[in-house]
């Protein structure tokens, strides 16, 4: 007996030993394998799953991004999380532009593999086309005004959605079918679309696609493949707004300043209410607004309402949206409501982002800033706070210094303001000169480094397209007296030589629809810049 205890931990001693040598040698010729890949979806959740390698061990999975490549020396990917998977089995995290996932293989001594290529995400295709993310089938039969739901396609402006009999004479491409053809309307100015199938209830079949279309209307892409919709005409009809929270960006981290965006309803709504709680309603879907509400308001906006009060305290809000007539009477419902979370910063924050709407976020024109892929704080290598507010001058921005910084007390602030105030004619650079020497005073007396941003140029063509607002001609030498005034400040960070067009007069068409706010690849640049600097945060 005394002999087998000792040679039992003799006997763990070589296995622990053959173990670490094996997988640190990679006798085994891990490295050499290639994990089979596969996705599906269940309860609209994306899954992808693999072939687990032949030696036991745990997985994880990084979900990253491809890098614009504009920027010298930046990494191939970002990253935006890393998680611990199961066996072969990993729910993806939604996301609203191209994903790729790394899978890598732990054993006892860490790393043991790294799959060599980066799997990607099925719902962008190229060329370019929507993903439906609804089927109505003889399981989930529609209504007669089904939502028509699909992933959102990166920089579209608006979609094309069309109603068809049967399916077309060629799927893709960007023609309306000849033969098969119902309806279709380009008025679609989000992911999703309740279409209104009365006139075609005695149809043998129907079909529907979409396809995405820039500011032109010139086509993003293709058609999707035609998806059947089997009605049940018995089945009540949606009346309320749909909260559009289909393709969220992973690390969601709410904005000081909230937006709210849904799927509008087809019928006859002249405008939006939208309604905020720090409480489950009682009653979802009811027709009368709750007596303890936070905030309502009322929007002409199809799709979205910006708050216009921060929200710095700590814990979960509520709010729904409900479609109201012209006489500011209610059409149907209030939608399902939808929570998001305030965190508490007890201590401060490492870094906050202090600005305008173009770092509030939003842009390609139909996108608000609860869009996070086109916020350039998604892209960074560190979290960061957003106490930016859409519309602000580099004067309201100041205004707001006190109650809306200060209440985070940040170690650093990231500042980038003024770009409103340069293309209006009542505002010269000297005043955003004070504005932003002010800013830069309030934070040295309260101990915050203030990290400050050149002003890219814009390009008032686009914004007159956009807007239909005009650009004080003097912008660019004003443009020119800001920067140099930020460039004598102890800490800053260059953004403006990256982001003008090929005749270096102003910013490129490529990377901003409205030109005034880079859209997707613009903030990925303006991240990717940052994160070149990340030391200024650490000093």
């Amino acid at each position: 007996m005394k002999n087998i205890l000792i040679f039992t931990p003799v006997i763990a001693f070589f296995t622990l030993l053959i173990i670490y040598i094996a997988e640190v040698t990679d006798v085994l010729l891990l490295n050499d394998e290639r994990l089979e890949t596969s996705f599906k979806v269940e309860d609209n959740k994306l899954i992808l799953n693999w072939k687990p390698l032949f030696y036991p061990c745990k997985y994880k999975v990084e979900t990253v991004s491809r890098s614009t490549g504009v920027i010298p020396n930046t990494p191939e990917y970002h990253k935006f999380i890393e998680e611990a998977a199961e066996e072969n089995s990993y729910i993806v995290p939604t996301g609203a532009i191209p994903m790729y996932y790394l899978i890598s293989a732990y054993g006892i001594t860490g790393k043991i593999y790294e799959s060599p290529a980066v799997v990607a995400n099925p719902n962008y295709p190229e060329p370019a086309k929507p993903v439906p993310i609804y089927h109505y089938t003889i399981d989930n039969p529609a209504s007669l005004m089904p939502f028509l739901v699909w992933h959102s396609v990166p920089e579209a402006v608006c979609y094309e959605v069309e109603l068809l009999s049967a399916p077309p004479e060629i799927e893709g491409g960007i023609s309306l079918s000849k033969m098969f053809h119902l309806a279709s309307t380009q008025k679609v100015f989000t992911n999703g679309w309740q279409a209104d199938l009365r006139p075609y209830q005695n149809q043998i079949s129907i079909y529907w696609r979409a396809r995405a279309m820039g500011f032109h209307h010139e086509p993003i892409g293709e058609f999707c493949k035609a998806e059947p919709i089997i009605i049940d005409v018995t089945k009540p009809m949606p009346n309320c707004p749909l909260i559009n929270d289909f393709d969220q960006m992973p690390n969601f981290r709410e904005p000081l300043y909230p937006v709210y965006d849904w799927i509008p309803l087809n019928a006859k709504a002249a405008k939006y209410e939208v309604e905020l709680l720090d409480h489950k309603p009682p009653i979802e879907n009811n027709t009368q607004p709750s007596s303890d509400s936070l905030w309502r308001q009322t929007t002409l906006d199809t799709a979205s309402c910006y708050d216009e009060y921060g929200r710095p305290f700590a814990g979960d809000y509520y709010w729904r949206v409900r479609a109201l007539d012209d006489k500011g009477d209610p059409i149907g419902t209030w939608s399902n409501s939808s929570r998001f979370t305030v965190d508490a910063y007890e201590d401060g924050v490492d870094v906050a982002v202090f600005g305008d709407s173009i770092s509030h976020g939003g842009g390609a024109v139909s996108y608000s800033p609860y869009a996070l892929e086109y916020s350039y704080l998604t892209y960074l290598d560190f979290l960061a706070v957003n106490l930016s507010r859409s519309g602000d001058t580099s004067h309201t921005t100041l205004e707001r210094f006190d109650t809306d910084v200060l209440h985070y007390r940040p170690k650093n602030l990231i500042i980038l303001t003024g770009t409103n105030s340069l293309r209006a004619t009542n505002i010269d650079a000297n005043a955003v000169i004070s504005d932003l020497g002010e800013i830069a005073h309030k934070c040295r007396i309260n101990n915050i480094r203030p990290i400050f941003l050149t002003l890219m140029p814009i390009n008032p063509v686009n914004i007159k397209n956009a807007f239909h607002t005009d650009t004080d001609p003097n912008w660019h030498e004003k443009l020119n007296m800001i920067n140099e005034f930020i460039r004598h400040q102890q800490y800053y960070i260059d953004l403006e030589p990256y982001f003008y067009d090929i005749f270096n007069t102003k910013l490129d068409d490529r990377l901003s629809v409205d030109g005034l706010h880079p859209d997707i690849k613009g903030k990925m640049m303006m991240a990717e810049i940052i994160n070149q600097h990340k030391d200024l945060f650490t000093k």
